[in-house]
């Protein structure tokens, strides 16, 4: 394995997520793994689970809906809306549930999403704060920490391939 730093750190007090990963490859690739649908469609969902988007448009107002489908076909509905982008450096969002029809189960949660690069390894913050204790209790139920963490490790197995 390698020595990136991985951190995973759950702020119960605050109703955030602080996670820091670091990945070996440039910035450029690790910021189009995180916003171009057809990259992330095959990494954003813990195995045996598929990420499939119905639409995306990554631009300030934009959105991405897009399910999580169990290998049975049990789909689990996510509405993302992009607050504001700075190319390559950072990217905010809101993510809430949905129903199959693109209606927000809320409350939501914001992300903010940081990249920097140094010497080919890529970091990126994710900072995921959570309106309501009872929404960010029900994130650490479904096993966020878990099937998160499994999805950052398929994308640095991806980050091999792409880099070929």
């Amino acid at each position: 394995m390698n020595n990136l730093l991985f951190d995973f750190t759950v702020d119960k007090a605050a109703n955030k997520v602080l996670i820091s990963k670091e990945f070996a490859a440039e910035l450029t690739l690790v910021w189009d793994a995180f916003t171009k649908q057809e990259i992330l469609d095959q990494w954003w969902a813990p195995k045996p689970w598929e990420s499939k988007t119905k639409n995306m448009n990554f631009k300030v107002g934009g959105k991405r809906f897009y399910a999580m489908v169990s290998p049975e076909g049990e789909e689990s509905w996510s509405l993302q809306k992009y607050v504001s982008i700075t190319p390559k450096t950072n990217f905010k969002m809101t993510n809430a549930f949905a129903d199959k029809d693109e209606n927000p189960e809320l409350p939501g949660s914001d992300w903010d999403f940081n990249f920097s690069e140094e010497n080919g390894i890529t970091k990126v913050n994710i900072i995921i704060t959570n309106e309501s204790q009872e929404r960010f209790e029900k994130m650490l139920e479904m096993g966020f920490r878990g099937g998160f963490t499994m999805t950052l490790n398929y994308l640095d197995t991806l980050l091999e391939t792409l880099k070929k």
